[in-house]
């Protein structure tokens, strides 16, 4: 065993001077965790900013004035009145994503509790923000008109006053999410490519025959590979969390960012495990790196980054439970965002490592067959 633990530490030394030597693979390890999150982080927003509305107000009444000018930035654009002829025009030219209809005697029909209603335009070709937009406008009206009502003396008319309070997130920024799920994404990214391109280029290379003559193992060969690969890869998410997300970006993190790097262990040799598996399929770069995309975007859009786990049909989910993917962005998100501990965390640690170890005797099986073809 001693002898098993020398010899993975010397390749696994081998392994980060041939990387140190790739320039390229050097730099797109600093991009992904540096730039390529920050730009993530805060370009990609799903909640509304800078939106154009517009208002026909036909009311010009005390509530139909308090409403437009509780329309107010970064949400909404100064809203502009209208007249209700440019309102089809507008929409089609797509000026304006909202416009609102107030109706005549909005106020007096309103106090004589004849149940008047504001219409909203929405141009949803822009479909998240039409979303939200909708929301928040829909929130603002109802807003208004309570406080308006109870000024007025008139209670009755609004016997619930409910009271909405977002737990993890306060104030729904974008920037809390995405920030974090830049450094989960390119986690899994760089696991699978980094440790599949090196096996890929022992065997483009011809080095994989000096393997071959060496008193070494192929699970020597391959824990080498994962270790050192994976260290390389935990320091940059480990850095990125702390310089880009919470010191770069302000995103506080309300959890242990060191009981998730002792996760992003467990899922790395799961992540990494799979990438060999993938280059033993694979007989050249180009196609390791074809086939690497799809099971990308299967683990990307199917894990719950990016939409919630829970929307998807249940015999989807079925499946994705066999993906270590989606238990580590579960586990991140509980412990990142929710501020978990291991006493909430430790299945997903536990399936990880089982997925992981399903990976790696299926990626030990092929790849003796392909040293035992190469020789």
């Amino acid at each position: 065993m001693r002898r098993w633990i020398e010899n993975v530490f010397h390749l696994g030394l081998k392994e980060l001077a041939s990387l140190s030597r790739d320039v390229v693979m050097v730099v797109l390890i600093v991009y992904v965790f540096t730039a390529a999150v920050y730009s993530e982080a805060t370009a990609m927003k799903t909640d509304l900013s800078n939106a154009g509305v517009a208002i026909v107000d036909a009311d010009r009444s005390t509530l139909s004035s308090r409403i437009k000018d509780a329309l107010q930035p970064p949400y909404f654009r100064t809203p502009r009145e209208i007249d209700r002829s440019e309102l089809d025009q507008l929409l089609d030219k797509g000026q304006y994503t909202f416009v609102l209809e107030i109706p005549p005697r909005l106020e007096a029909d309103l106090l004589a509790n004849r149940g008047p209603s504001i219409q909203i335009n929405v141009d949803a070709t822009a479909v998240t923000q039409a979303a939200v937009g909708t929301a928040y406008i829909q929130e603002i009206i109802m807003r208004e008109t309570t406080s308006f009502l109870k000024q007025r003396g008139a209670n009755s008319a609004v016997p619930i006053d409910p009271v909405i309070r977002a737990l993890f997130n306060s104030n729904l920024e974008t920037l809390r999410f995405t920030a974090s799920m830049g450094v989960i994404n390119n986690v899994t990214i760089l696991a699978i490519i980094l440790v599949g391109a090196a096996v890929m280029r022992e065997r483009e290379r011809g080095t994989i025959e000096h393997l071959l003559v060496m008193p070494v193992l192929p699970s020597e060969i391959l824990a080498a590979k994962i270790w050192a690969n994976g260290l390389v890869i935990l320091l940059a998410a480990g850095f990125s969390l702390h310089v880009v997300v919470q010191f770069v970006l302000q995103v506080p993190i309300v959890g242990s960012v060191e009981l998730f790097l002792g996760g992003t262990v467990i899922y790395l040799f799961a992540a990494a495990s799979l990438g060999i598996l993938l280059a033993t399929i694979a007989n050249s770069m180009p196609q390791f790196a074809l086939l690497s995309i799809p099971v990308f975007i299967l683990m990307f859009l199917l894990s719950g980054s990016f939409t919630p786990f829970e929307s998807m049909p249940v015999f989807l989910q079925d499946i994705m439970y066999l993906s270590p993917s989606t238990h580590f962005v579960r586990f991140a998100q509980s412990v990142l965002y929710r501020g978990a501990g291991l006493d909430v965390v430790w299945s997903d640690f536990a399936i990880m490592g089982a997925l992981g170890a399903g990976f790696l005797v299926s990626a030990l099986s092929r790849f003796r067959a392909m040293l035992a073809r190469q020789s």
